[in-house]
């Protein structure tokens, strides 16, 4: 297989210093969502990082007592250790109270991190449904939502992150205060160990930033590669096709090129590290020869001289983990935004006022000079579509692949909204009535209809959820779409996990999960009902009698049947024949017979094959 061009940061759009900055607003709006979800394990988290900074500079204080109460007996006749070993026993407690406070802060960081993690989970769920079907066809949009979606990781570290750089801070804040007490000259050697670490810091971490944004789809696709070569659904084709090879080559080929990417910012990275941390050893050490030198020179104190000492290495370590978790924040802020970028994406605003949805249809549904494009696409799949379904019709659409039966049950169920022309409900415009309510006017069991690795029981109850503890609409549903001959078979009938993902799961054949998935549509009592090659993969015989059943028992009910079967199809009232997006005829089985056109000629084709 031949190697794709890799391709380099210069490739992409860069995400600049600047950008890594302005994403730092993000962060209040970051701990409102924290607060909200656990305030007082928030406050507690808090109150515990408040005191973990402080104790270091104490215990570094109380350092210095000791060593100079030392030097003080030694130098005494009759010397006296209880103030000496009072001094030890307040060490030792603080001490003590330091590991209690570190493991107080990584146990409620880690219970908020959980808790965040479960609701920002929920949150994206939830906006997903919100969004229109159009953006959840769109690629660009994927990359969005894998950003908001895999990320999570990464927003409960900014949480730790965030909390443990306000409490280094305060740590910082008192040290500089006592090294300002003793040494003031001490700072600037300081600052010109710490500066240069963290510009490198913060220009490594945009760079690491903008690798991982600009290959969002390429990281996609790997995620599909390792699903397709080793997965139970795609093992037959593999092995059938020797597809082996060439799943392996190009992920293989797709997965070094980001690798010697993400390998040579790797090696500029440490080796650019390496140089201003020992920039920083050297400014250290400066500073420690000049400690030694005052305390030889009579001017400070044994203690004072393990107290700056302490400090100024305290100080430094904790400069340099102040910028670079201030890089990993400002890294973590930009994820943050993609995050927000994804749960802000704009519903369209309502145009007017909710209608409300009449109780029963009345005169039916129309579609009016109806045309429709795909985003992104120049070409019309609908093209000036306009007839009828009649109230308590059965109405049949039929017509070769891309035709676009399946596009109008999308228009219909307001997925996309036409590019022209309208659709009318008893003779309002569908987009008038609450999208939600009208949606719940529905029932539909689409041909790629979702097999949900949950309970049979579960899987039924998907038709109707707030039905779920309804066992008697669940069997009977299943009673109607012929799924209890099924589920008869199954170890534990209605509790049966199906699947194999989870443990004790059983697989169904392509037939029996069609019959679980028509159960569906008997859960729930809509005033229409729609199926779209609901029965492909069942066969004639049982095709018929499922039909024959759905016919009979919705009477009184609008139904659109999508189906190659001719012989489930001219068990509808009327049937509509589509051709390259146009209504090419309209009518019952027998008129369209004697029209001798398409459906005719598809119909005759069909029954040969029979014969």
């Amino acid at each position: 297989m031949p190697r794709r061009t890799p391709k380099s940061l210069k490739d992409k759009k860069k995400t600049s210093i600047k950008s890594s900055f302005n994403a730092l607003v993000y962060i209040p709006r970051f701990f409102k969502e924290i607060w909200k979800v656990n305030k007082k394990l928030f406050l507690l988290s808090a109150f515990c990082r408040l005191i973990g900074a402080l104790i270091p500079v104490v215990i570094l204080w109380v350092g210095k007592l000791i060593i100079d109460e030392i030097i003080l007996q030694v130098s005494l006749d009759n010397p006296d250790y209880y103030q000496l070993w009072t001094y030890v026993a307040i060490e030792f407690g603080l001490v003590i109270l330091s590991e209690l406070i570190s493991r107080a802060i990584s146990l409620t960081d880690g219970l908020l991190g959980d808790a965040y993690n479960i609701a920002t989970s929920v949150t994206i769920i939830k906006k997903t449904n919100q969004i229109n079907i159009s953006l959840l066809e769109d690629s660009e949009f994927y990359d969005k939502l894998e950003r908001a979606r895999t990320q999570t990781t990464g927003r409960v570290a900014l949480l730790s992150n965030v909390l443990g750089q306000a409490q280094s801070t305060i740590s910082i804040a008192t040290l500089i205060a006592g090294l300002i007490y003793f040494e003031p000259y001490l700072i600037i050697l300081l600052v010109l160990s710490i500066i240069p670490s963290f510009i490198n810091e913060v220009r490594f971490s945009q760079q690491q930033y903008s690798l991982a944004r600009s290959w969002t789809s390429e990281r996609r696709e790997l995620d599909y590669l390792r699903y397709i070569g080793a997965n139970d659904k795609t093992a037959k084709e593999i092995k059938l096709f020797g597809l082996t090879d060439f799943v392996v080559n190009r992920f293989k080929n797709l997965s070094e090129d980001y690798y010697q990417l993400n390998k040579t910012l790797a090696i500029k990275r440490s080796a650019f590290g390496f140089l201003f941390n020992f920039l920083g050893s050297v400014s250290y050490y400066a500073a420690y020869v000049f400690i030694i030198y005052r305390v030889l020179s009579g001017v400070i104190t044994i203690g004072e001289l393990t107290f700056l000492s302490g400090s100024f290495n305290r100080l430094m370590k904790n400069l340099q983990d102040f910028f670079s978790k201030f890089t990993r924040i400002s890294e973590s802020a930009l994820y943050l935004k993609d995050y927000f970028d994804f749960i802000d994406i704009s519903i369209a605003p309502k145009t007017q006022e909710d209608i409300p949805l009449p109780n029963k249809i009345e005169k039916g549904i129309e579609f009016k000079d109806v045309y429709f494009a795909y985003p992104n696409s120049e070409n019309d799949i609908l093209k000036g579509i306009s007839f009828t379904i009649r109230a308590g019709e059965k109405l049949a659409f039929v017509g070769q692949n891309g035709a676009g039966k399946t596009t109008l049950i999308k228009l219909l169920l307001r997925f996309y909204e036409p590019t022209s022309g309208e659709i009318l409900l008893d003779g309002t415009n569908i987009n008038r009535f609450n999208i939600a309510e009208y949606q719940e006017f529905f029932g539909v069991i689409f041909q790629d209809y979702f097999r949900y690795e949950f309970t049979v029981k579960e899987n039924i109850a998907v038709g109707k959820i707030d039905e779920i503890d309804n066992q008697t609409k669940i069997e009977n549903a299943a009673e109607l779409s012929l799924a209890n001959e099924v589920i008869s078979e199954l170890h534990d009938g209605y509790d049966q996990q199906l699947g194999k993902r989870f443990s004790g799961g059983q697989e169904l054949s392509g037939g029996q999960w069609q019959k679980v998935a028509l159960a569906r549509a008997y859960m729930k009592n809509a005033e229409v009902i729609i199926l779209d090659e609901p029965t492909s993969a069942l066969d004639a015989r049982a095709e018929s009698e499922v039909f024959g059943r759905f016919i009979g028992l919705t009477e009184d009910k609008t139904s659109i049947i999508i189906s190659h079967r001719f012989s489930t199809v001219r068990q509808a009232n009327r049937i509509l024949v589509l051709e390259e997006g146009k209504v090419l005829e309209i009518g019952t089985h027998e008129e369209l017979m004697e029209n001798k056109n398409l459906y005719a000629e598809l119909f005759e084709l069909q029954a040969k094959g029979y014969q």
